[in-house]
């Protein structure tokens, strides 16, 4: 998403260029190019897809848009299982229209995990809840807080839900540090995923992740955080951001490769 402005032959090209081997995808793109394409042009492309985003959207009240939901992230299992990740990341979903019971949305997540964790091991998925900052918590994602994020996780057996670190997600929480700690103890750390928190955010918010290094968080300073707990994984760099997908892809992708070696790596 970081390129979505590039096709997906043209993400495949710029990886290789720049000796990227690993790529997140979105079930958007995939779905438009179609899904044993993509599975067969990432092969092709020797690309190892980390995790595929998203299924999540669990906190339907109504029985039916429950099940639809339902029905929808095991397809989103079966994507992933084709595309040869091993991680599906979970947007969970904000308030219904007209509640206000945070608890009762977080149940509802817990319920839908008891189903789909199952379904997700038979098919070699990891489900990774992916706390989202707090401003989102009213219509996208109840789950703030890494801390909530595992206590719904906890529930169930580490390789079938774990949790996805973001660092534009977590980065102001103090008790995070702390919680990547516990979630690697576990073996919860299903994926790392970087962005940048810059300011003013544009109206509607949802696209303020700033490239790496613009904004205020110590990118290395996290990288540490999930080392020291044990992950070993691959480290996803996801920019919604208006300003860079108006700009040609290929050169926000090698600016991106840059500013991860500049300000993670170095």
């Amino acid at each position: 998403m970081t390129v979505k402005q590039l096709s997906m032959p043209e993400l495949a090209d710029a990886c290789a260029a720049l000796g990227v081997h690993n790529v997140g995808l979105w079930r958007e793109p995939v779905r438009s190019y179609g899904l044993e394409a993509t599975a067969k042009l990432v092969r092709d492309a020797g690309l190892t897809v980390t995790t595929l985003c998203r299924g999540g959207f669990f906190t339907a009240i109504d029985p039916a848009e429950r099940a639809r939901a339902l029905d929808d992230n095991r397809r989103a299992v079966d994507e992933a299982a084709t595309l040869g990740t091993d991680t599906l990341v979970l947007v969970s979903g904000g308030l219904p229209a007209g509640s206000k019971d945070l608890h009762g949305a977080r149940e509802r997540i817990a319920d839908a995990l008891a189903e789909l964790g199952p379904y997700a091991e038979q098919h070699g998925v990891r489900l990774a809840i992916e706390p989202l900052h707090p401003m989102y918590a009213a219509d996208r994602c109840v789950v703030s807080t890494l801390t909530q994020a595992l206590d719904l996780a906890e529930r169930f057996p580490a390789h079938q839900v774990g949790v996805t670190v973001d660092t534009y997600h977590l980065w102001w929480d103090d008790r995070a540090p702390a919680e990547i700690a516990r979630a690697g103890a576990s073996g919860r750390i299903h994926t790392f995923q970087l962005a940048d928190w810059t300011t003013p955010l544009p109206e509607g918010v949802l696209n303020g992740r700033g490239q790496i290094g613009d904004g205020a968080i110590d990118m290395r300073e996290w990288k540490g955080y999930v080392e020291a707990a044990g992950y070993t994984g691959a480290i996803e760099v996801e920019l919604f951001n208006d300003e860079l997908w108006a700009r040609d892809g290929r050169e926000v992708l090698a600016e991106t490769a840059v500013r991860f070696v500049e300000h993670v790596m170095e």
